[in-house]
């Protein structure tokens, strides 16, 4: 099926500022069964430059540099991707001792995974919570990440455009939070037994709720299978309805406009999505 997505954000001043060089993550990330048809980006005022590259984690980032004052920054990106259907189970866990949690990846990709696999926001209560969820699994690796996918499902959804992940033990013990907190606490939980998470940032077709918002979910690294994505907002494995933006093991990394003003100005956003 064909995904798109156009996307609008706009930064108002109350007065002239001067723009410094805003770093964007708007390009898609494709995978295996995804195929970019077209792209296309907007940016007022015109950019004296714009670069286009591959950052540390294999994300395309583009960096904007404008020469001129503005009261304003508007960055429209309209992606259009070919999207199949494919089986997200479709992998046998190899070595076969990783097929239970938890465990440790072969010494090459343990070293390459180092990122994935600190232990950032894990405290004891999360560890004794995924062990317990991993001890009803059988310390099956799959049917623990089912299990902790549900789990969170569970929760109080909640709807916060802006601000930071909350801490993992906190959307631990709310029991609610946005998606982006679910991630957190999903790749938390992850990496408390030695399995190897990300935070991924981009869009969900499908779901009224999401669609009016960029959404956040979880990939993990399986040893025969690679980066398997997991969305613990929908309680789901993630299949053809995603579109990748970034994907990087600090969540604070994965803003899709960042970038500095000089000025004393107030400033506004206005987001909006719209999806065919």
């Amino acid at each position: 099926m064909h995904l798109h997505v156009r996307h609008e954000s706009e930064y108002t001043y109350d007065i002239p500022v001067a723009l410094g060089p805003q770093t964007l993550y708007l390009y898609p990330r494709t995978y295996p069964y995804q195929r970019l048809l077209d792209y296309s980006l907007t940016i007022e005022p015109k950019p004296s430059r714009v670069v286009r590259n591959v950052d540390v984690e294999g994300n395309v980032q583009q960096l904007a540099y404008f020469s001129h004052p503005t009261n304003r920054l508007q960055v429209t990106a309209e992606i259009t991707l070919q999207s199949d259907e494919f089986n997200s189970f479709d992998f046998v866990l190899f070595p076969f001792e990783t097929q239970r949690v938890p465990f440790r990846y072969p010494k090459y990709e343990q070293d390459l995974l180092q990122p994935y696999l600190e232990r950032t926001g894990v405290t004891h209560r999360i560890e004794d919570w995924a062990k317990q969820l991993a001890a009803k699994a059988g310390w099956q690796t799959i049917n623990f990440l089912i299990a902790l996918n549900q789990a969170i499902r569970e929760f109080t959804y909640e709807i916060r455009e802006v601000g930071a992940p909350f801490p993992p033990e906190q959307t631990l013990t709310l029991r609610k939070g946005s998606c982006r907190d679910y991630t957190t606490l999903f790749m938390a939980a992850c990496r408390s037994l030695g399995i190897a998470a990300r935070f991924v940032s981009g869009y969900l077709f499908g779901n009224p709720q999401q669609e009016h918002q960029l959404h956040a979910w979880a990939e993990v690294y399986l040893p025969g299978a690679g980066w398997r994505g997991f969305d613990p907002t929908e309680g789901s494995v993630v299949s053809n309805r995603h579109i990748f933006l970034t994907s990087t093991a600090k969540p604070e990394l994965a803003a899709p406009i960042s970038g500095t003003f000089i000025g004393q100005a107030n400033s506004h956003l206005r987001a909006e999505l719209v999806f065919a």
